[in-house]
């Protein structure tokens, strides 16, 4: 678990595999995602459900990446009148065993792709390509221990959090395996994988925080990391994640990341430098095979527009003579046509 300040410390429990009661926040938010990749045939996804129980609906995403480069995608905002299950939208995730096993379904459509560029426009994208139906099932194994959990005071005082910039009071980890098939139209692809998984719940906000890296990846069942720079309105860099080897995570200390862009702004290569505080050193290098991008919008209590993009990169990696693959996920700020860590980044 990450190192906190002597004020403050970490609590997971099994139970918090399932939903909590939500706070009073009108933004409470409770979600779970998970993503897999199968090395073989360079398919696999991410699924998120974001319950919003106070605001009377969920966040439902399902992003689909096939060996040829499409994507399928279907995001939703399906009405929920409660936050006793993760079932919304046609997505599902069930807890079978705490911290073990885990289930994820979805019977519904997707936007299906050549271009996934077009998503930086939804409703050009869902107007000019195809919708079609689609079905997926996985299980889902932890592979690793658990990372993370709820920030708590250590004198069991609740913590003061601002719901306006609030990202989550929890949050937890954990690398996995998966097997199952995923389905569009006619096509239907075996996925025997990993991937990672995570799940949060507290007041959340996506512009709450200035611009983000979250670089999660697998080597084999036994090697993978999660690279983590996080920027909040201090402009001041967080550095973190953790690698998994030999059975236990070894967080990391220092973390660097270095991109390529295109004439979009989005990420093509990147190349990382880790640190961890077992003393290890690794370089990482990554190459987008196939990428997605996508926005959430909201005014500020201030009544300005808050134009935050997260862009969704399938990303091969390397780290010395091992292949895998994950995710290069970037979420930045839109300022005057620019991504707020695409422009750090060049000052650095």
């Amino acid at each position: 678990m990450a190192e906190l300040s002597s004020q403050f410390t970490t609590r997971l429990d099994p139970q918090d595999e399932y939903t909590h009661t939500p706070d009073a926040a009108a933004n409470y938010n409770e979600s779970m995602y998970f993503n897999v990749f199968d090395h073989g045939s360079k398919a696999g996804g991410w699924f998120r459900i974001g319950n919003r129980p106070n605001e009377g609906y969920a966040e439902m995403s399902v992003c689909l990446y096939l060996p040829d480069g499409r994507i399928g995608f279907m995001f939703g905002r399906p009405k929920i009148e409660h936050n006793k299950e993760l079932n919304a939208g046609g997505l599902k995730i069930e807890v079978v065993e705490p911290f073990k096993k885990l289930r994820v379904t979805y019977s519904g459509k997707v936007c299906l792709m050549k271009r996934p560029f077009d998503m930086a426009d939804p409703s050009k994208a869902f107007r000019e390509n195809p919708t079609l139906p689609c079905e997926v099932e996985l299980d889902y194994e932890g592979v690793s221990p658990m990372f993370g959990g709820e920030t708590v005071r250590v004198d069991g005082k609740p913590m003061n959090i601002d719901p306006e910039k609030s990202f989550a009071k929890a949050h937890y980890e954990q690398h996995v395996a998966a097997k199952g098939f995923i389905k569009i139209g006619e096509e239907r692809f075996e996925i025997d994988g990993y991937g990672l998984r995570d799940k949060s719940w507290g007041p959340r906000h996506w512009s709450a925080i200035n611009w983000y890296r979250w670089c999660p990846m697998n080597f084999g069942r036994d090697f993978g990391m999660m690279l983590s720079i996080v920027t909040g309105e201090d402009g001041k860099p967080r550095q973190g994640g953790m690698v998994f080897r030999d059975g236990i995570y070894d967080l990391i200390s220092e973390c660097a990341i270095d991109s390529d862009w295109d004439e979009h702004g989005y990420q093509t290569h990147l190349r990382a430098k880790v640190k961890t505080k077992g003393g290890k050193a690794y370089e990482v290098t990554g190459k987008v095979l196939s990428l997605i991008p996508l926005r959430s919008r909201r005014k500020g209590p201030d009544g300005v527009e808050l134009n935050t993009r997260i862009t969704e990169g399938m990303t091969e990696y390397r780290c010395g003579d091992q292949v895998g693959y994950g995710l290069s996920e970037y979420l930045d700020q839109i300022v005057d046509g620019q991504p707020t860590g695409k422009v750090a980044e060049a000052k650095a």
